[in-house]
């Protein structure tokens, strides 16, 4: 039975707005089961976790419950779970941690293709202990990190490789089991930005080889957060900042605060609605959402190819999304025409694609784009092929709208 996207589409009520959506790779839309899961959570009692009165039990019912959804999406365990306010925040926190026991001489990989949540957070603990660091690169003309690329800048004191899973800029998803395989035979450690990796593949913390990971809810289709995954063992030998009374206990060891039972509640509810689209309904929950991104690949490439058709039918376009393996989110640009102007007009005409770098900042600057980056074209479980031919509609009219250099 092929992907049912007009069935996707009818369970989320923003798109009743009309436009066509582009803009996924900053945050999709939300079904209306993920927005019931945040109304019920608020709408029955609530307390500090614990067993003692509904409130208590309900909140721990919560948590268990995320960690669980978290666990079978990533392939991970439960235990391996962290949950923030972002991944930004978790990366932070993660950095100053392990820079901890770095010191002069020690050296921290990032990659030039990662978004700067990615970057910074590790340029700057390095910079705080004296570590160096070191920048892979990627190849410009095919927007490809290889492996061979993070060879070139490994060495006996490189603590931490920090790359992404999937380029939330051009697309790229770089080959990382290999490159992992690098790391880890160079005695450090693999952080992976997977926030627009996740979107878009079946993700397996072990597969993949990384020793750290990170992925936002709010780009598959759920709540504003953040989440974490590691392997149980290795989050027991960080010693985070923490509050004297807060629990040492893995995993939440490493979160701050109480946590926002309501986004929790609903980030389950995300991972389920995805499940739900595997074709029949057997399997543990994993099972299914393997099943599902299977669906959900199939359904997105081909939207992505019949794009890329009709935009090679169009002259005065460039594509810098060229990497043999990406997601379906393409980035262009418009010779002797602003991309900030291609996006006005499209909005104009109901059709939502943003233009910007997207904090890629350095993926843009060696692409040769500036901080000003290209039109970004994201797709979405919910996106069609009605959307797709009104982008290349809208894209036609733009270019006879405003002539090169007019």
């Amino acid at each position: 039975m092929p992907f049912d996207v007009h069935a996707v589409r009818a369970q989320i009520p923003a798109l009743k707005s009309g436009s066509a959506r582009f803009d996924a790779p900053g945050g999709t839309q939300t079904p209306q089961p993920v927005i019931d899961a945040i109304v019920d959570a608020l709408a029955n009692p609530l307390a500090v976790r614990g067993t003692q009165n509904e409130g208590e039990r309900n909140a721990e019912a919560i948590v268990a419950g995320a960690r669980s959804a978290l666990a079978d999406l990533l392939g991970a365990e439960p235990r391996g779970i962290v949950f923030g306010r972002s991944s930004t925040q978790l990366t932070y926190d993660l950095s100053r941690t392990l820079a901890k026991d770095w010191g002069p001489g020690d050296e921290v990989v990032v990659s030039r293709l990662d978004h700067d949540s990615n970057i910074r957070p590790w340029i700057q603990a390095a910079e705080a202990v004296g570590a160096t660091v070191r920048w892979a690169e990627f190849d410009p003309a095919t927007a490809e990190l290889t492996p061979g690329h993070v060879a070139a800048v490994l060495g006996e004191r490189t603590r931490l490789v920090a790359v992404t899973g999937a380029s939330n800029l051009v697309g790229t998803r770089p080959d990382l089991p290999a490159i992992a395989g690098l790391v880890h035979r160079a005695g450090a450690l693999l952080h992976v930005d997977a926030v627009h990796y996740t979107a878009h593949a079946a993700v397996d913390l072990t597969a993949v080889g990384a020793d750290f990971l990170v992925c936002s809810p709010y780009k598959f289709l759920g709540p504003h957060m953040g989440v974490l995954a590691s392997r149980p063992e290795l989050l027991e030998t960080l010693r985070p900042d923490k509050l004297l009374p807060s629990t040492d206990a893995i995993p939440e060891r490493l979160e701050l605060g109480t946590l926002p039972y309501e986004l929790l509640a609903a980030a389950r509810a995300a991972v389920d609605f995805i499940a739900s689209l595997a074709p029949g309904t057997g399997g543990t929950r994993r099972e299914r959402l393997l099943a599902a991104f299977e669906e959900i690949e199939a359904h997105e490439d081909a939207l992505r190819a019949r794009i890329e058709t009709g935009l090679a039918a169009l002259d005065g376009i460039t594509v810098h999304s060229r990497a043999a393996l990406r997601t379906p989110t393409l980035l262009l640009t418009f010779p002797g025409r602003s991309a900030a102007l291609a996006s006005r007009y499209l909005a104009e005409h109901g059709v939502d694609a943003p233009a910007g770098s997207f904090y890629a900042l350095e993926a843009s600057r060696h692409l040769g784009l500036g901080d000003g980056g290209g039109l970004r074209i994201g797709l979405a479980p919910y996106s069609s092929a009605e959307d797709a031919d009104r982008l290349l509609d809208a894209l036609a009219a733009f270019l006879t709208a405003h002539p090169a250099d007019a």
